[in-house]
């Protein structure tokens, strides 16, 4: 029977070390995925958020083009592709439409419905369209999303989000944990 998953994009579809580079090359510094200990990317700058800000402005659409695939992500979205419905919801802002679409087809990723809010709250949407599982990297979005929606949240382990879990937000390491436990998770 086929299912509405839902998926963020950047660090659950898309490696989540992708910003680093960019930001080491424009910042001098040399920061890994492992420094990155929060998700407000400022801190680890000697920039203001607003700076930061600006900066990423600039170059967001540049960086969500070149954006590598999370290692297994294809693999797994294309065979659940074939089987169930995937409504990717991002954070990314609304005007990145055309970079966001056309990375999907230059990296062959099937999707039902691709939508940008601009905001990292996505429940109204899980909510719309009857979303029935959800991935993500982002620990506060896990956990309200699974709170509120009363849906199973496959998170995805990163050091910016290391905070306790509930029951119900799965902790993952890679896409072959994720299809592991939603085939598990799917029989049930």
């Amino acid at each position: 029977m086929k299912k509405k998953f839902g998926i963020d994009i950047d660090g659950t579809v898309t490696h989540p070390a992708t910003i680093i580079p960019y930001m080491n090359k424009s910042f001098n510094v040399n920061l890994t995925l492992d420094d990155i200990k929060d998700y407000n990317l400022s801190l680890f700058l000697d920039v203001s958020e607003e700076d930061f800000s600006k900066w990423w402005l600039e170059h967001e659409a540049l960086i969500y083009s070149e954006s590598p695939l999370a290692e297994g992500a294809k693999e797994v979205l294309v065979q659940w592709g074939k089987e169930h419905e995937l409504y990717f919801i991002s954070a990314r802002s609304i005007h990145l439409v055309k970079e966001t679409t056309d990375w999907f087809k230059l990296h062959g990723i099937p999707y039902q419905h691709i939508e940008l809010l601009g905001k990292h709250n996505k429940v109204n949407q899980v909510k719309k369209y009857n979303l029935e599982i959800f991935l993500e990297d982002k620990h506060d979005n896990a956990v309200m999303i699974h709170e509120e929606c009363k849906i199973p949240v496959i998170l995805f382990n990163t050091p910016y989000n290391q905070d306790p879990v509930p029951d119900g937000v799965i902790r993952v390491n890679n896409w072959a944990e994720a299809r592991s436990w939603i085939e598990h998770w799917l029989k049930t």
